[in-house]
């Protein structure tokens, strides 16, 4: 089967729900206020985005987000490229970092709200911090894994240290490096939500919470498909990353 007959069939069970969603809505046997039907959150959709409230939102929490995670994925592939290439450096950076990795959110967010505040810090605090530990974690991971076979061939070779590192290691630990930026970007916005409820004056997050105190399920249920399609947007970049870097592996490089 071709790549299109793929995509179409990967299609299927969302198109699917929607329509029975919609039937179900129609027919009454769903509750208006507990789900209302696709169309009507279509529908307002379209009346915010002609109001311009929408696109501000939705810009404001991709902004933060990119910046939580350009932040917390150039920290957590520095740290993890250290810990990966010395066993000093394990020894004194990695304890610190899974105890930290261990605490959630929710636990944090007094003490964040106490050092940024309720501004856009606070925020892209959270984000980056997320986004960190994926990263972190699969770059020591995919350093640690690369073939010692292949980095003896290229010492027989004569590779210096930074060629050995940049033609054999780094390209070896590759499919895992960005495995984890799989997982962050879902991290990203899972932070993400946690940070925008408390204190927010845009984005998503403020989007729902704001529509909650007046009973706006169709608001709260558009946020919540936003922040999907926004998810699935960018696993498919991250696909394509992985398509695109990877070209020479057996395993990604004849993906579709």
């Amino acid at each position: 089967m071709g790549p299109y007959g793929l995509f179409v069939i990967s299609w299927l069970a969302p198109v699917a729900l929607v329509a029975v969603w919609e039937a179900l809505a129609r027919a009454g046997w769903i509750s208006p206020q507990v789900l209302p039907a696709p169309s009507k959150v279509l529908t307002t959709a379209w009346k915010l985005t002609l109001n311009g409230s929408l696109l501000l939102d939705l810009g404001t929490s991709l902004l933060r987000a990119a910046v939580g995670f350009a932040i917390g994925g150039g920290i957590g592939f520095a740290l993890g490229t250290l810990v990966g290439f010395s066993r000093l450096a394990e020894a004194a950076i990695d304890r610190s970092v899974q105890m930290i990795r261990a605490i959630p959110f929710l636990a944090l967010l007094p003490l964040v709200i106490v050092w940024f505040g309720v501004g856009e810090s606070q925020k892209i605090f959270l984000v980056a911090l997320g986004v960190a530990f994926p990263i972190y974690i699969n770059t020591v991971l995919g350093i640690r894994q690369v073939d010692p076979k292949l980095v003896e061939l290229g010492r027989v070779r004569n590779l210096g240290p930074i060629q050995l590192i940049r033609r054999i290691i780094l390209p070896g630990a590759l499919p895992s490096i960005l495995t984890g930026v799989r997982y962050a970007l879902a991290t990203a916005w899972l932070a993400l939500v946690v940070a925008e409820t408390i204190g927010a004056q845009s984005g998503l997050g403020f989007l729902a919470m704001d529509a909650r105190e007046f009973l706006r399920t169709d608001v709260i249920v558009l946020a919540i498909v936003l922040y999907a399609l926004i998810g699935i947007a960018a696993d498919s970049i991250a696909r394509h990353l992985e398509r695109s870097l990877l070209a020479w592996h057996p395993n990604f490089g004849d993906r579709r």
